[in-house]
Parts: C-alpha cells; structure tokens; sequence
C-alpha cells in the first residue's frame, strides 16, 4: 500500500506542476500579444536613408533614445512622415529643416549652432569654468588662509559692551 500511495502522490505533483507551467505560459502569452512588424518601404533604399536620417533625430516622447530605436507610437509617425518626405523626393537637409519648423531644434540630436542654441553648446563648458574658477578661489584662500582682522580700540570697546550686556 505504501508503494501506491507514493506513486499517486508522484502523479499528483507532476499534474501540478504542468498546470503552473501552462498557466505561466497563457499569462505570458494573454499579457503581452506580439506585435505585428510594420511594412516597410517598398524601396530598400528609401528605408536605408530613412534609418540614417532618423539616427540624427531624437525621439519627442522618449527624450534620449533616437527615432530609429524608439518604439513610442509618436515615433512610428514621424518615421511613417519621413518616408513620406523621402517618396516626395525631398533631400536630408529639406527633411530636417521641415521637422525643425514643425518640432523645434530639440529634434536634433545635434542642432544648428546658431543664437538660439548657443546656451546648449556653450552652456556646459561655461558651466565647468566657473566650477574650476570658484575650486581654484576656495583652495587658493585655503592654502593663505584668511588673515583675522585685528580690531580698533572702538570696536574692542563695543564689542566687550556687548559681552557684558548679553544674559
């Protein structure tokens, strides 16, 4: 008797756990449907510059991704609006200029130096120079250390006033 029992509580677990495994498998697979891989351009070469082109061009929803590798909804259509631009037979610059009027330099990910920018491209490194400038002030009093000022006999004066004034 006890060989059957250890033979039906082995079937048991062995039942069990192959329903945890398929239940496991139909939640991953209800969670998150694969998705279909969008068409793309007829041309090979039209998608072949469309990669390149949205390489340069940063991702409006995601900030630090560029469109080529972003995956958000927002970038599908602006790389669907690419192609379109590339079929009209608009060039790589007119693509850009257009997207810049539309969206502003924060599409590129390496915009124009020009007035409007100049804080992006200059900001950092002025940035870090006064770092260094105020680094340098503070080791520089650090190392003449900063000389005590002596008092004149009026402020000696007012000063032990004020001592023996206190509670």
């Amino acid at each position: 008797m006890g060989g059957c029992m250890m033979a039906t509580t082995r079937s048991f677990w062995r039942v069990a756990l192959l329903l945890v495994g398929l239940t496991c498998a139909a939640a991953a697979l209800a969670a998150d449907p694969p998705r279909q891989a969008r068409p793309m351009a007829e041309d090979p070469a039209t998608e072949a510059r469309l990669v390149v082109i949205a390489e340069e061009l940063r991702c409006l929803v995601c900030q630090n991704e560029s469109l080529a590798s972003s995956h958000a909804e927002l970038a599908q259509d602006l790389r669907d609006e690419v192609r379109d631009l590339i079929r009209q037979g608009k060039s790589d610059p007119e693509i850009k200029d257009y997207l810049v009027k539309r969206y502003g330099d924060f599409v590129l990910y390496r915009p124009a130096f020009k007035p409007t920018t100049w804080l992006l491209w200059v900001g950092p490194f002025a940035l870090l120079g006064v770092g260094l400038l105020v680094l340098w002030r503070v080791l520089l009093q650090r190392r003449t250390g900063s000389p005590v000022a002596d008092l004149s006999p009026e402020e000696r004066q007012r000063a032990q006033q004020l001592l023996k004034d206190l509670p």
